[in-house]
């Protein structure tokens, strides 16, 4: 307390104008010592700490010092001053525009128009009913340190405060410039309470676009009913601020969160074949995105027109990537444009080019595409030129699937190991019953009974019957049956691209391995007809083996359509945006959740804007380079039908395909089916380390069920997530309750699984797994020929010629490849699960922050584990002779495309 007197007593005696305290200056002087240690008992006993008193005597200390400084008050206003500094990031690049602005705020800030700051007491002022405030405080030497070429700016500010001001809990700030700026922390220093953090994080745009003062919260965490009277109507204020009233085209520069159907990923101004449904509603249900509030289209009201890259699409302006995640995604997008234009600019001879053999492949890694085809000589200059100037960047870097084993990819027993180690390790399921059922209606596509015979397996069960398989759990199943079969006869209805319903058997060896046993190739058809549906075995000539391999790619491309479109994005980007939304719009930026779910929640707006921009929308990446084309996003709404999110959790999601059964003696509570299951034995780590973060952080908060069930924001932002986010889902009795912590924890603890390890295992393998096109084709253009096809003939004189002619087309595969080389990029300022930006300030409760330091360090264990178990022999997939390693779940990563890395959030 010595800081403190010092402080107060060089205040008194500057304000006092003399060298020695006044009376009653100097009575203040002697109660402030004791009126700071009450007062932070107090902030203590808020969170649980308890003070020891003697409740029979009835001497008051707190009583006592009050009278004294109501006494003092009257007979003079004593003020102090108090120091903040502020650190406003900058744009590495100045354009010319933003160079001229900068010329005008020098000016502006001469001239008085500067950046002006305004303290606010969480105490009321009983004159004015309003928070105690400062004066108002300009930002120092603004003109002279913005000239600075470093990425971080200090600046500093000096408040006078009335000595009984309290403790500051919310700051305003002006900005009278001509552009925004990004505020990224203030700290407040002179207080008796010691430093005062405000995390800003976010552009504070000028007055002449947005009057208002924006508005800032410290950082101590506050439930609703714990607001100080100081700071309730300005926690209101700003959640109006943010929810808007839901009318109006929205400005780039807005901070507005609102919610709107899928009504503008068509183009029907651009033509008939570029007109796409709603999705959201009782046709195509769907999850809500962000309203940006756009005209309808000139040929539809009831559409949204369409802005098209370059031109940027609305979300809230703190949702947009910051310059290092711009940067990276732009030359992400750099690369992939030549990668793509170029093939683009030959269009009329690449359209119908092919791979002619695994050469041409290999020649992508090698030398990239070159102009080495005597028709390419005809071609304009400019295509030369390109050639000849970009060489390294038309070059594509080699995927992992083929950098230690070449020909890995070919083999049965790396097929079935993708299955569970892969990019797509969640569709994978125990088989109950045999054969297969579907869950079709009969009345609409007719009886599905399946076409897999005992006899077509029985070879391959090491001599067990069907029945003693089923019962020790060896035969597992990818099935794609029900999702592709209402689709397929529509989708082979397109010009160069073709498709089957697939169900594939797989059976656990000894070695925890698993070997595909039989792949099951269905066509639609009204009445049971056996031609339509036919199974394909592992082969026995050579002939078989390309009529084996063609299968399994079909059965690739089927899992690489509802691994992007159902399992990556539906489950992980959209499903998330309604939760996201509702916590902004809901709960205020001082509220304990919201501060445990803003990592989580970083960049996904941005990310899923631009997926609709550019990837899901008509004629975008997808439908281009998908088999499925034009009813991709079909499938996707199809698919939401039967979405839960109770069953999202990664031990729900497990027990939900056959993958695991409870079993209390183990360490998660769980008993895998396949016990070397990459996916989930790493994944389980994480879903507890998050479980046991989360429920430490609730019930620090919630230490009584009543205090979740009372808690307005809370309760307004689930309610709102189901019924307006998740509206077509609004009436399921499956959403988990929310009345006491374990439906907190579950609920968060399944929201944060999602946006962090659950999107980093199906997002961050695209490149690595998928950039050799022929180990996972996303788009196939022939069926297989049988004896009776017109094509049998080219195909039995030159199966591998077919087999190339079937896999995308040159032009279609470097398209794809150039996206997912992007989308597998880590960014630079990626911010990895078990960190988190300034974590000694981002919650002024030291036990939380303590508590984050303990999780943060759990991770560490886990990726030492996780890499200890890549070193095992005895986990055969995951180690071994050309079998890469799983570690999509490895916590950390270097940026760029390294296959392992869990971000916090979905930002990518």
């Amino acid at each position: 307390m010595a800081g403190v007197k010092e402080i107060m007593g060089r205040s008194l005696v500057m304000n006092n104008k003399s060298s020695s305290l006044t009376p009653s200056s100097r009575i203040l002087y002697q109660h402030v010592e004791d009126f700071c240690f009450v007062s932070s008992c107090n902030r203590m006993n808020k969170r649980g700490l308890r003070i020891s008193t003697n409740e029979s005597t009835s001497y008051s200390p707190m009583a006592v010092i009050s009278e004294n400084l109501f006494r003092i008050s009257k007979e003079k206003s004593v003020q102090f001053k108090v120091r903040g500094v502020v650190i406003v990031k900058k744009n590495k690049k100045e354009d010319f525009k933003e160079s001229l602005a900068n010329t005008i705020d020098d000016f502006s800030d001469k001239i008085g128009r500067n950046v002006v700051l305004e303290l606010l007491s969480n105490e009321i002022d009983p004159k004015t009913k309003e928070p105690k405030k400062s004066k108002p405080a300009v930002i120092r030497n603004w003109s002279k340190k913005s000239k600075t070429k470093a990425e971080r700016v200090t600046y500093t500010v000096d408040f006078m405060v009335d000595t009984n001001f309290g403790v500051p809990g919310a700051i305003t700030v002006t900005n009278k410039h001509q552009k925004e700026f990004f505020l990224e922390t203030i700290t407040i220093e002179g207080f008796a309470c010691g430093a005062v953090h405000f995390p800003c994080n976010s552009w504070v745009q000028s007055t002449k676009d947005h009057p208002d003062k924006r508005i800032f919260f410290s950082n101590m965490p506050y439930l609703p009913y714990e607001t100080p009277e100081g700071l309730k109507q300005l926690r209101e204020k700003e959640l109006v601020a943010l929810r808007g009233d839901g009318t109006g085209v929205r400005k780039l520069s807005d901070r507005i969160y609102d919610y709107d159907m899928y009504n503008d990923l068509g183009n029907p101004d651009a033509g008939i074949d570029l007109v796409r449904p709603k999705f959201g509603g009782e046709s195509y249900p769907y999850p809500r995105r962000c309203r940006t509030g756009r005209l309808p289209s000139d040929t539809d009201i009831n559409v949204e027109c369409r802005v098209e890259k370059p031109l940027p699409m609305y979300v809230p302006r703190d949702e947009a990537f910051e310059e290092t995640k711009q940067h990276t995604f732009s030359a992400g997008r750099l690369r992939a444009v030549l990668h793509n234009l170029y093939p683009s600019l030959v269009a009329s001879i690449l359209a119908h080019h092919d791979f002619k053999g695994f050469a041409d492949v290999d020649d992508l890694y090698k030398e990239g595409l070159l102009l080495k085809f005597d028709e390419f000589k005809k071609l304009p200059k400019i295509v030369h030129k390109i050639q000849e100037s970009s060489e390294g960047l038309l070059k594509y870097d080699t995927p992992m699937i083929v950098s230690k084993d070449k020909f890995a990819w070919l083999r049965d027993d790396e097929f079935a190991r993708q299955a569970l180690a892969g990019i797509n390790p969640v569709n994978i399921e125990r088989l109950e019953v045999f054969p297969p059922v579907s869950k079709l209606d009969p009345n609409i596509y007719g009886p599905q009974e399946s076409a897999l015979k005992e006899e077509h397996i029985l070879g391959y069960l090491n001599g067990m019957s069907v029945e003693q398989a089923l019962k020790e759990n060896k035969l597992f199943m990818l099935d794609f049956h029900d999702i592709y079969l209402p689709f397929v006869e529509r989708i082979n209805a397109l010009d160069g691209r073709k498709t089957y319903a697939t169900r594939t058997l797989f059976f656990l060896s000894s070695t925890g391995t698993l070997k595909p046993i039989a792949i099951e190739l269905s066509l639609p058809s009204t009445s049971y007809d056996v031609s339509s549906k036919r199974v394909i075995t592992p082969p026995n000539c050579a002939t078989s083996s390309w009529v084996w391999q063609l299968a399994k790619s079909h059965v690739s491309s089927n899992d690489a359509g509802v691994h992007q479109l159902v399992n990556h994005w539906l489950r992980t980007h959209a499903a998330l945006e309604p939760f996201i939304l509702a916590a902004h719009r809901q709960m205020s930026a001082m509220h304990p959740i919201f501060k445990l779910l803003d990592p989580h929640m970083r960049y996904t707006l941005e990310i899923n804007c631009l997926a609709r921009q550019n990837l899901v929308n008509a004629g975008g990446v997808i439908e281009s380079t998908f088999t499925p084309g034009p009813y991709c996003m079909a499938i996707s709404a199809e698919a939401y039908k039967t979405w839960r999110f109770d069953l999202e959790g990664l031990p729900a999601d497990l027990i939900r395909r056959g993958m695991a059964i409870e079993d209390p003696s183990q360490p998660h509570g769980l008993k895998l089916t396949v016990e070397d299951y990459p996916y989930a034995t790493d994944g389980l780590l994480i879903w507890s380390a998050i479980e046991k973060w989360v429920k430490t952080y609730v019930t620090h908060y919630y230490p009584d069920p009543d205090l979740i069930r009372n808690d307005r924001e809370l309760q307004a932002w689930y309610r709102e997530s189901i019924e307006v986010g998740h509206a077509d889902h609004r009436h399921a009795d499956w959403w988990p309750k929310l009345s006491n912590g374990d439906d907190l924890v579950y609920i968060l603890t399944t929201l944060i699984w999602l946006a962090s390890a659950q999107h980093a295992a199906l997002n961050f393998g695209q490149y690595p797994y998928g950039g050799y096109v022929p180990n996972r084709p996303p788009l196939m253009r022939k069926l297989i020929p049988d004896e009776n096809d017109p094509e049998y003939a080219n195909f039995h004189d030159d199966p591998q010629r077919f087999f190339f002619t079937a896999l995308p087309s040159l032009l279609q595969a470097t398209k794809f490849m150039a996206v997912v080389d992007s989308l597998s990029t880590h960014s630079p300022d990626e911010e990895y699960l078990g960190e988190r930006s300034q974590p000694s300030i981002w919650s002024g409760d030291p036990e939380i922050v303590e508590a984050f330091y303990g999780f943060s360090a759990e991770i560490q264990q886990i990726e030492k584990e996780i890499d200890k178990r890549n070193s095992d022999p005895n986990l055969k997939n995951r180690c071994g002779a050309g079998v890469l390693p799983y570690e999509l779940l490895a916590p950390s990563s270097e940026p760029g495309v390294t296959c392992r890395g869990v971000p916090n959030s979905v930002s990518i």
